[in-house]
C-alpha cells in the first residue's frame, strides 16, 4: 500500500489558505482507499484549487472554468470503474451549475469537493454564488445583498446520492471523502474554508466565523442527505451491452461487415433536400450500409435551427481506409432532391466536374452543369412516393447506378432500425427505386 499519493512538490497556496488542508485530507483518504493511482482521476477547475491536481501521482485533467464536472462526467461514462474526483471552487460551482445539477440528477458516480471560500480568489476577490449575505468583496464593497446558494440543499433536491457540509478544519474530512468515493454515487462535499488573501481581511473572517455564519444561514453541517438509486455510468454501460432493452438511442448490435464493396478510393456523396425530408436519417442509413460493406464512412449535416423547415444537406465520405474528417468541397456525386436543397447546395453544384454525377428530379432537368446528369422520374410510383421518402428513393437509385456497394447492404442497414414500421416504409422506397425511370445526359 502506498504511504502517500502526493509527489514531492510543495503547495503554492497563500499562508493560511484552506486549499492545502483539503488536499492533505484528500491524500489521507486516497491512502486509506488504497486505490491504484492509474485508476484515479482528479479533475480540476479554474481557480486557485485548479493548481491542486498536479501535486498527486494520479491521472489529472484540467479544463475550462465551471466545466470540470462535465469533463469528469465524460471520463466516468467512458470507464465506469475509474474513481473520478473533482476539485472545484465556489466560483466554478456557480458558473457550471448546469453541469453538476445534471450530474446529480443522473447520479453520476463522481466525488465533487467544493473548496468554498466565498469569493473568486484568483481574480481579485469578487463575490460568488456562495458569498454570504453581507459579505464584503471586491464587487460588493457595501456588503453582499444576495442570499448565498445552498449547494447541499440544491444537490439533494436534484438527486445526489451523498451530500455533506463541513470545513477544511474538520478532522473527519478524510473519512468523509473515503465514504463518498466508496459510495459510487454523485457525492458533493461543500467544504467551507478561508481565503486569506481576500475574504479574511475584508470580513474579519475566521474559523469560528465559518461555524457562526453556517448557523445563521440555517445550513446544517455533517451528512445532509443520502439517497440510494442506481449509478448512471454503470446503468448506461449495462444498457450499451444489451442488458437493458429500454436504453434510449443505443443500437442493438455492432455493425459487422457482411457484404463486399467494390470501392477502392474515397468517394464523396452529397444529399441536398428539405428539412423534414429525412435527409439526415437517409445519409446515416447509407453510412451504415457502407460499414456493413467493409468501408469506412463519415457524415456531416447542415440544417437550420428551425429543424423541420428550410434546407437539409448531408455529406458522406466513403472509403476503404480510415476517414479522419467530415465535409467535402467537391462531391463525386450530388443527389438533389428539392428546391430548398438546391438553394443551399450552390457551392456543391458549382464544384461539379465532367467526372461528377448529378442525380435529380425532372424539376431540375434544365440545370446547367458539366456533370453526368441522371434525371429520375418517380411520378409514376403513386403512393409509394412521398415528401419524406423522396430523398431515400433518389439516393437508392443513385447507389444502384454508382455501384459503390451492394444495394442489399442498404436494405440490411434499414432492417436494423428500431421502429419496424419505419423500416418497412424505407424498404419499400428502396425497392421502388429499382422501378423509377431514368433519363441520363451530360450537361444541359
Amino acid at each position: 500500500m502506498l504511504e502517500s499519493y502526493r509527489n514531492a512538490r510543495a503547495y503554492p497556496f497563500c499562508p493560511g489558505c484552506g486549499h492545502g488542508l483539503i488536499l492533505d485530507h484528500l491524500n489521507t483518504a486516497l491512502v486509506r482507499l488504497g486505490l491504484p493511482p492509474h485508476r484515479v482521476v482528479i479533475v480540476s477547475d479554474i481557480g486557485c484549487q485548479g493548481l491542486g491536481d498536479q501535486y498527486f501521482i494520479t491521472h489529472a485533467f484540467h479544463g475550462l472554468h465551471g466545466r470540470s464536472v462535465a469533463y469528469a462526467t465524460g471520463i466516468k461514462l467512458a470507464d465506469p470503474d475509474l474513481k473520478v474526483i473533482v476539485l472545484i471552487g465556489d466560483g466554478g460551482i456557480g458558473i457550471g451549475a448546469a453541469h453538476w445539477l445534471s450530474a446529480a440528477r443522473r447520479n453520476i458516480g463522481l466525488t465533487v469537493l467544493v473548496m468554498n471560500n466565498f469569493n473568486f480568489g484568483m481574480t481579485g476577490g469578487e463575490h460568488s454564488a456562495t458569498t454570504p449575505t453581507g459579505g464584503v468583496t471586491a464587487t460588493t464593497r457595501g456588503g453582499n445583498l444576495e442570499r448565498p446558494l445552498d449547494l447541499c440543499a440544491t444537490a439533494a433536491a436534484n438527486g445526489a446520492g451523498f451530500v455533506w457540509r463541513g470545513t477544511a478544519f474538520d478532522r473527519e474530512l478524510a473519512d468523509v471523502i473515503v465514504e463518498a468515493v466508496q459510495g459510487e454515487c454523485f457525492a458533493l462535499l461543500d467544504i467551507w474554508e478561508l481565503c486569506t488573501a481576500h475574504y479574511v481581511p475584508n470580513n474579519a473572517w475566521s474559523r469560528r466565523a465559518l461555524i457562526e455564519t453556517r448557523a445563521a444561514l440555517g445550513m446544517p453541517a455533517g451528512l445532509v442527505h443520502r439517497g440510494e438509486r442506481p449509478e448512471y455510468a454503470r446503468l448506461l454501460a449495462a444498457a450499451a451491452a444489451g442488458q437493458h432493452v429500454s436504453a434510449p438511442g443505443l443500437r442493438g448490435a455492432a455493425l459487422t461487415p457482411q457484404f463486399a464493396a467494390t470501392l477502392d478510393r474515397e468517394f464523396r456523396l452529397v444529399i441536398a433536400g428539405s428539412a423534414g425530408g429525412k435527409i439526415r436519417s437517409t445519409a446515416r442509413t447509407i453510412g451504415e450500409a457502407a460499414l456493413l460493406s467493409g468501408l469506412w464512412a463519415a457524415q456531416q449535416d447542415d440544417y437550420p435551427v428551425t429543424v423541420q423547415t428550410g434546407h437539409s444537406i448531408s455529406t458522406l465520405i466513403f472509403g476503404p481506409r480510415e476517414i479522419l474528417f467530415t465535409g467535402s468541397g467537391r462531391p463525386d456525386a450530388l443527389v438533389l432532391v428539392t428546391e430548398e436543397g438546391r438553394k443551399a447546395a450552390g457551392r456543391y453544384l458549382r464544384a461539379l466536374t465532367r467526372e461528377s454525377w448529378l442525380f435529380t428530379t425532372p424539376e431540375f432537368a434544365g440545370l446547367d452543369t458539366p456533370a453526368q446528369k441522371v434525371v429520375i422520374d418517380s411520378s409514376g410510383l403513386g403512393t409509394q412516393r412521398s415528401r419524406k421518402n423522396l430523398g431515400l428513393l433518389l439516393s437508392a437509385a443513385a447507389l444502384r447506378r454508382l455501384r459503390l456497394f451492394p444495394i442489399e447492404a442498404l436494405e440490411a442497414a434499414i432492417r436494423g432500425e428500431r421502429r419496424k414500421d419505419v423500416a418497412a416504409e424505407n424498404l419499400a422506397a428502396v425497392a421502388a427505386s429499382a422501378a423509377v425511370q431514368e433519363a441520363g445526359r451530360r450537361g444541359a
